[in-house]
């Protein structure tokens, strides 16, 4: 089965917690702080593997979830890391924030990977706590979550020239007839339900030729095949429109042709400004001379090959031309601003958190405040103290009193209630 777009929902490992413990020596009464920190959570890894041509293996697992990282023990010793969740996927696969709509990453080379989503990091032993101050700290962090995000996987199939056209108009036998591929082909629409790939040789040359999904009216739309032909052929080079011109379907080449640019142009304007050529099929058809002299006066600036895929006539000129255009244009990327990030947090104007009031109970919302929340040890006296020390040093007290709370109000962190004190 051919599948190119999947939600899938990413939860990287939470870090491991650190540990509160102190050194137990016979002979020695106050033994320091020996706590070791906790491991690093899994990543989630996604790994292009060329031998791949759909996400089918994606759709099979709706959530990947990493291992936790080890926690941290006595006697200094830190616990190891979890190993990374490695997930393969097709050259050509672009990873978008489902939520925000944001372009994580473009995965468009061999062997690219790209961190999707963070592991936590371990908590820190009671040992990384020891100061001058506090010599012997009774405190340890758990450790933090790792990134939760669901992501929209796209596969976007990668190939030089795309051959397009309404259905039954010669696309698959095209390909048949000058590449390795051996695409399904009959006499009915939509034989075609996904893109073939073939590899056109041209003497020492070779580029790479897709034949994509029948186009119909409304395809912009997502009708028919719709976006599932449209978004292989924003990978392409080239645009060669596959043109029936014997009309014997009771077809007018000049409406067909016509169609097909309108589809491309409502769909995406850098899809529309591809470098484009015509390929007028079946002239082995009588009907085919007199539609090809009107098409040619009604578009005098079109480059069009007349050829006959059944007859296989027409195509030494049609390949060579192919092969030049292929080498002199230039490959332009989808997303120019598609930069690996992490961000997967925003906030408004920038600040690290949010307060809003809902009934009596003031909400607070934001990465760094819930991180720190779901981090501290709420049984240890120390911990909470930090917890309120960083609170106020993050501005959450100062902010709050702006909005108008006051001290023994209740405020609210992911599910936790406080009170608001000094």
């Amino acid at each position: 089965m051919f599948v190119d777009e999947v939600l899938v929902k990413l939860i990287a490992g939470k870090g491991g917690d650190g540990c509160t413990a102190f050194r137990r020596e016979k002979y020695v009464e106050m033994g320091g702080p020996n706590g070791g920190n906790g491991g690093k959570g899994a990543d989630i890894i996604f790994v292009t593997d060329l031998s791949l041509r759909t996400l089918i293996d994606l759709k099979a697992g709706k959530t990947i979830k990493g291992e936790k990282g080890t926690n941290g023990k006595g006697s200094d010793r830190h616990g190891a890391g979890a190993e990374d969740v490695i997930v393969k996927v097709p050259i050509g696969t672009t990873v978008t924030n489902s939520e925000t709509g944001e372009v994580i990453i473009d995965l468009i080379h061999e062997n690219q990977s790209a961190v999707i989503a963070k592991g936590g990091r371990g908590g820190r032993g009671n040992k990384a706590f020891k100061s001058q101050e506090n010599p012997a700290p009774k405190m340890s962090e758990l450790g933090a979550p790792g990134e939760e995000v669901i992501v929209k996987c796209e596969l976007k199939m990668l190939a030089d020239v795309g051959l397009v056209g309404l259905p039954s108009v010669g696309k698959s036998t095209i390909l048949s007839v000058i590449s390795n591929a051996t695409p399904k082909i009959a006499a009915y629409h939509f034989t075609t339900l996904s893109p073939n790939l073939g590899v056109v040789r041209v003497y020492e040359d070779t580029f790479v030729m897709a034949d994509l999904p029948g186009l119909i009216e409304g395809a912009s739309e997502g009708l028919g095949l719709g976006h599932k032909f449209l978004r292989h052929a924003m990978r392409t080079k080239i645009i060669a429109h596959v043109v029936d011109m014997s009309g014997i379907e009771g077809r007018d080449p000049i409406a067909d042709y016509e169609l097909i640019l309108s589809e491309i142009d409502k769909y995406s304007e850098k899809l529309a400004n591809k470098e484009a050529i015509v390929i007028a099929n079946k002239m082995d058809i009588p009907e085919s001379n007199e539609n090809l002299v009107k098409f040619k006066k009604k578009y005098p600036n079109v480059k069009v090959f007349p050829i006959s895929a059944a007859a296989v006539q027409g195509f030494d000129e049609l390949l060579m031309y192919l092969n030049e255009l292929v080498k002199a244009t230039e490959e332009k990327p989808l997303y120019e601003d598609a930069q690996q990030t992490h961000a997967l947090y925003k906030f408004e104007n920038e600040t690290p958190f949010t307060i809003n009031k809902e009934g009596e109970i003031w909400v607070i919302k934001g990465k760094e405040v819930e991180e720190l929340l779901l981090m501290t040890r709420f049984e240890e006296d120390e911990s909470i103290m930090r917890f309120g020390r960083k609170l106020k040093g993050m501005g959450v007290d100062k902010a709050l009193e702006e909005a108008g709370a006051k001290r023994g109000d209740e405020v609210k962190i992911i599910d936790y209630i406080f009170n608001f004190k000094d």
